[in-house]
């Protein structure tokens, strides 16, 4: 009886709208988040809830991070990682382009995950998820619908527009037909 109930419910269709909504923001938020602290928008290091407080502090630990590359390509790295993070985070949260930012966010997380790993050990990205950041982006980018977005929006814009057009299109043969 119960299978029967659970099975005219049909989850499946409200999981994946609550679900890429919650992906979404979590991962784009906390991207965003990030950035500020690295921008010292969240005030200088040393403050509460504050992890860099400025460009400087993210930067040397961006260097322990990556300690198995030259020196001189770990700032541009940063600089690059800081960027892909932000835009990443912001396209997540709004709903755009939401497939390609959730893949270029699992690479990124990966990529950071790896780094890690190497410097670190394992435990290091296990124990802060990055693994797990990575594997939602991936999750992400492979559902099939993206509520609240305005990649949906766009979409059922262009779907009406195609609508009106083959509408009109459709009036235009009937006007023929009855003048022949």
């Amino acid at each position: 009886m119960v299978f029967l109930i659970i099975k005219k419910i049909k989850p499946m269709h409200i999981n994946q709208k609550l679900s890429s909504i919650y992906l979404r923001l979590a991962i784009g938020i906390s991207y965003l988040w990030e950035v500020a602290d690295r921008l010292g928008l969240f005030g200088p290091n040393g403050h509460p809830h504050v992890g860099w407080g400025d460009w400087n502090h993210f930067i040397a630990y961006a260097k322990q991070v990556m300690s198995f590359l030259p020196d001189g390509i770990i700032n541009p790295l940063a600089t690059i990682a800081t960027i892909g993070e932000g835009g990443f985070g912001l396209l997540l949260i709004l709903g755009l382009f939401t497939r390609l930012a959730a893949i270029g966010s699992g690479i990124l997380s990966l990529c950071f995950a790896i780094a890690m790993a190497i410097s670190f050990g394992i435990e290091s990205p296990l124990g802060y998820s990055v693994f797990t950041l990575s594997a939602a982006s991936f999750l992400l980018a492979s559902l099939t619908q993206y509520s609240w977005s305005l990649d949906k929006w766009f979409a059922s814009r262009s779907i009406n527009k195609k609508l009106a057009t083959y509408q009109s299109q459709t009036q235009l043969k009937d006007v023929n037909i009855l003048n022949q």
